[in-house]
């Protein structure tokens, strides 16, 4: 069985990355959107980005506009809200879809490895939450209305 770390997924740039590139780290990979009522948990994402990252530590935000439409913006209005509206310099990538037959196959494998309250696969809304160790497997699913800060022990655990 591969890790999550044998995914290639697009860039914010439209260009592949690998995320080999993050193999060895403690990751939280998080579907988020810049028009949601839980987008304010890009600070709390940015500061456990930046009080672990030293440690092997990093988020992956993928954009998603399958809820509420949410998430409108290209690439570069993505990049730029995130930028400048919570100083993010966690890696931002393209946007993708999480459920459906267009789901994105990073998303299918998270949803399989980690499903949500009751068996359901579905991811139910923005910023659900996926913790992956550091061989690449995935080790919780939290709802979006976990706040980033509550997972510090479940984080620093894995480090």
């Amino acid at each position: 069985m591969t890790g999550i770390t044998d995914f290639t997924v697009k860039g914010a740039d439209g260009g592949s990355v690998s995320l080999a590139d993050y193999a060895g780290q403690v990751l939280l990979i998080v579907n988020t959107a810049s028009k949601c009522g839980f987008t304010p948990q890009y600070a709390g994402l940015e500061a456990l980005h930046r009080d672990y990252a030293e440690r092997g530590f990093a988020v992956l935000a993928f954009p998603c506009n399958q809820f509420g439409a949410q998430e409108p913006g290209d690439a570069a209005e993505i990049a730029s809200f995130c930028s400048l509206t919570y100083d993010v310099t966690f890696p931002v990538f393209a946007r993708v879809d999480v459920n459906g037959g267009s789901a994105d196959p990073l998303f299918d494998r998270l949803k399989a490895d980690a499903p949500g309250v009751l068996g359901t696969k579905a991811i139910k809304w923005n910023f659900t939450k996926f913790l992956v160790d550091r061989a690449g497997h995935t080790v919780a699913r939290h709802a979006p209305t976990t706040k980033p800060e509550d997972l510090r022990a479940e984080i620093e655990a894995l480090l």
